[in-house]
């Protein structure tokens, strides 16, 4: 049985999710057994659907800079074209580009719109929210400032 051309970016846009999640759940599961603290299954699947719905909210947020918006809108369209700097076929890497490119992008809205506009934004839990910025090393104390990073 061979699976029809046009279906072959789907597949792979399919098995990219799943394997970043994946890969989120298992990095978590670390974080959460370094801590010494159970794991909460339910926050650990909504995980990679919550950065999604995080994203998308940032993109629409009006109190978020214009240009930080568009670069939001820019990365909701890379993650959903099937064309990636690394090629997504590729074992162990190929979904890297996406998950480093989420982080990056995750980084640039809080040092531009601030901390708050995550913590407005995230549609998940709190325990949720505390993994994503420690995943990402995002500065709780960043405070909108234009673009500048300032700290209390």
């Amino acid at each position: 049985m061979t699976v029809p051309e046009w279906m072959r970016p789907v597949v792979g846009v399919l098995i990219g999710l799943a394997v970043i999640w994946i890969a989120l759940v298992a990095v978590l599961l670390v974080q959460q057994r370094r801590a010494g603290r159970d794991v909460d299954w339910r926050a650990v699947l909504r995980l990679v659907p919550d950065v999604i719905r995080l994203i998308r909210r940032l993109a629409t947020d009006p109190s978020v800079p214009r240009g930080t918006r568009w670069w939001l809108y820019g990365l909701l369209a890379y993650l959903i074209v099937p064309i990636d700097l690394i090629p997504d076929f590729l074992p162990g890497i190929g979904y890297a580009d996406d998950a480093i490119i989420t982080v990056l992008a995750l980084r640039f809205a809080a040092k531009h719109a601030g901390y708050e506009a995550l913590e407005r934004n995230w549609p998940g839990t709190p325990d949720g929210l505390a993994s994503l910025v420690t995943l990402a090393r995002i500065p709780r104390s960043v405070r909108h400032t234009g673009g500048r990073e300032e700290t209390p």
